[in-house]
């Protein structure tokens, strides 16, 4: 039996002008397929909850939360989560704690100044206390066609990044220029191709591809979803445009939320 993959968006920076879904810039996506519910970044806020219950979806019956990357825009929607599966264990109304995967930097401060903070209002202790923790540098399989990438290697230098102001207090106490490398992305091995599904791709689009093609050994890319972190009106267009233009696969559609 074919397996399939159905993606819903909860929250992104975008939302339908004919109904009252909320939007934030932030990302959370709802994965299901192999009878699997996979929760994919959490967003900013509760908001991922209410848009899901506008659409009629429980997430109090969660198998797994997957995490990009520990910004806080991706991560901070983990304490309404708790909240809710709190609230349903007090009421005594049937819920799940999922399993946690991540990158093992994914818990780890991270500043930005002037913020102070800009990682996971959790750290890595209430974590452990909250769900069951998953946290690998190496590739995850959720079901037998979708995958946790793990850390990507960064092998194009086009897509190199400048941290900038930003710092990460690692694991053994030093503070160094945060390269992001908790960023990662899942995988789907569909029958046409690969599916990847990104966060904000820190870690850069092209690395990401090449390595889900590597661990899934699959050389096709049917469909990116996700952010991609390329230039936006915001932002001034770095040198990796044009290369990363010429090493995406061509008859890759790109579905982004990308800010």
């Amino acid at each position: 039996m074919t397996s399939r993959l159905q993606l819903t968006v909860l929250v992104d920076n975008n939302t339908l002008t004919d109904r009252f879904f909320m939007a934030e810039p932030a990302l959370s996506f709802l994965l299901q397929t192999s009878g699997k519910k996979i929760l994919f970044d959490a967003g900013y806020s509760g908001l991922f909850l209410a848009n899901a219950g506008k659409m009629g979806l429980d997430l109090r019956d969660l198998d797994t939360v997957v995490l990009s990357h520990g910004d806080l825009d991706h991560s901070w929607g983990l304490v309404p989560l708790v909240q809710s599966l709190t609230e349903a264990r007090i009421e005594g109304i049937a819920h799940r704690i999922p399993e946690l995967v991540a990158h093992p930097l994914c818990f780890c401060p991270r500043e930005a100044l002037p913020l102070l903070d800009i990682g996971s209002i959790f750290d890595i202790g209430e974590v452990r206390r909250q769900f069951p923790l998953n946290l690998s540098g190496g590739p995850v399989w959720i079901t037998d066609r979708l995958v946790f990438l793990g850390e990507i290697p960064r092998r194009f230098p086009f897509e190199e990044i400048d941290p900038g102001k930003r710092r990460i207090r690692l694991p053994d106490g030093r503070i160094e220029p945060d390269q992001i490398l908790d960023d990662s992305a899942l995988a789907f091995r569909s029958d046409q191709g690969l599916v990847i599904i990104t966060g904000c791709s820190h870690s850069g689009i092209c690395n990401i591809t090449e390595y889900a093609r590597e661990v899934c050994g699959e050389p096709r890319v049917t469909d990116i979803i996700g952010g991609l972190h390329l230039p936006s009106n915001r932002s001034p267009c770095r040198p990796s445009m044009p290369a990363t233009a010429h090493r995406l696969p061509q008859r890759s559609p790109l579905r982004s939320s990308a800010r």
